[in-house]
């Protein structure tokens, strides 16, 4: 069907006249009322009542006339979008991150991004506390973890896997079996999680739930690791923060026969119809590095 036509039809059905149609358009009346004609022909109703004062749409015409619009907004969307993704990224892109993920990997992102679009300046926030994105003005968020409800847009990108560890040197001094032998064990308490404390085991059909006892809490998760390294217990982190000490031996995973839970790596955007192209390709390279790990090309995964 020709979308010129509907457009037609939507012009006057919204002027209440042909002749205010056709101005608005900036086409003749002859042409207007000629397409609605094969319009209604195509269609095989009658969709305007014409007098010579008025034109009033028909039941099955106001019915139309709303699909119409939104056909219509659907295709000027389309173009817009064409118009965005060929356009270079400029400006300043606001990220906001948690500091482990942060850190471990999207600062390289923004590295790779800067340098290939430098006409376009980041500002990265880097914190454990969740940031309201309308009111702080930031672009995108990358939050890791289980998303709570939100009116914000949200696109998982990749999944990361928590291991038990501990120091190469502490593991030496316990023996442990089965989850239940860690709960007596020294462990540091990440305070930014939600429950820091409680853990659940799964191996195949069976599950274990272990309530550690914390001898030291602390409120960010690169602290946590840092005492962790320094020989303080046990505790939990992410893949993405641990997989470098665990390959040179300065961390040991501990029961690795044993799941704990897995967590999302979310993009998440203020409410918008739209998203600029320094948004849309910062994002297209962070779920490139992620596809690249969870593929084994960083050896994160597993």
């Amino acid at each position: 069907m020709n979308l010129n036509r509907l457009a037609y039809f939507a012009a006057v059905v919204d002027a209440g006249s042909f002749t205010r149609a056709a101005e608005r358009l900036g086409i003749t009346k002859a042409v207007v009322s000629q397409q609605v004609a094969r319009l209604e022909r195509d269609v095989g109703t009658t969709l305007l009542i014409r007098t010579t004062r008025r034109v009033h749409p028909t039941e099955a015409g106001r019915t139309f006339h709303a699909r119409c619009l939104q056909v219509l907004q659907e295709a000027e969307d389309a173009l817009d979008e064409l118009a965005q993704a060929a356009a270079e990224p400029t400006g300043t892109l606001r990220i906001a991150a948690t500091n482990d993920y942060g850190t471990s990997a999207v600062v390289a992102v923004v590295a790779a991004f800067s340098a290939r679009y430098p006409a376009c300046r980041v500002e990265l926030t880097l914190g454990d506390e969740t940031i309201d994105l309308a009111s702080g003005g930031m672009d995108v968020a990358i939050r890791v973890g289980w998303l709570a409800d939100s009116s914000l847009q949200a696109r998982r990108i990749g999944i990361f896997r928590q291991f038990m560890v501990c120091g190469a040197e502490f593991a030496g001094r316990f023996r442990a079996d089965d989850p239940q032998d860690l709960a007596g064990l020294p462990f540091v308490a990440n305070m930014a999680l939600r429950e820091p404390l409680l853990w659940q085991f799964s191996r195949g059909d069976d599950e274990q739930t272990v309530r550690m006892q914390a001898t030291i809490a602390i409120d960010a998760t690169p602290a946590v690791l840092a005492a962790v390294r320094a020989g303080a217990g046990l505790s939990v982190l992410p893949d993405f923060l641990v997989r470098n000490e665990l390959a040179a031996g300065r961390l040991v995973h501990i029961l690795p026969e044993w799941r704990l839970p897995s967590g999302g790596i979310y993009t998440v955007y203020p409410a918008a119809r739209f998203r600029p192209p320094k948004v849309t390709r910062f994002v297209e390279m962070l779920v490139a590095a992620e596809q690249k790990v969870e593929s084994g090309g960083e050896g994160r995964r597993g």
